[in-house]
């Protein structure tokens, strides 16, 4: 069974189409490594965590920003898909 990323946003925040839009990028560049990514709205004002399975992988309030996308890109292809290239989001 492929991996599942879990993106849980604030809706409060305003932060669905910034948690879309990663979504979005890393379904195209995990077209065959990923078996999805699921967005799911947070209770808790100010989340943003990212999950690989069930394991946490990214939370916001600990790193003190959100991820840029080529280090999410990065992140996950060390977890999913260690010899994967990149292109530009390897530079």
């Amino acid at each position: 069974m492929k991996p599942v990323i879990t993106i849980e946003y604030c809706p409060k925040c305003g932060w669905l189409l910034r948690a879309a839009y990663m979504a979005q990028e890393l379904l195209t560049t995990f077209t065959a490594e990923l078996g999805g990514v699921t967005l799911r709205p947070s209770e808790t004002a100010g989340t943003y965590t990212i999950f690989l399975n069930d394991q946490q992988i990214f939370d916001r309030k600990e790193a003190g920003h959100f991820p840029e996308i080529k280090f999410l890109k990065q992140l996950v292809r060390d977890l999913v898909a260690p010899d994967k290239q990149l292109g530009h989001s390897d530079r």
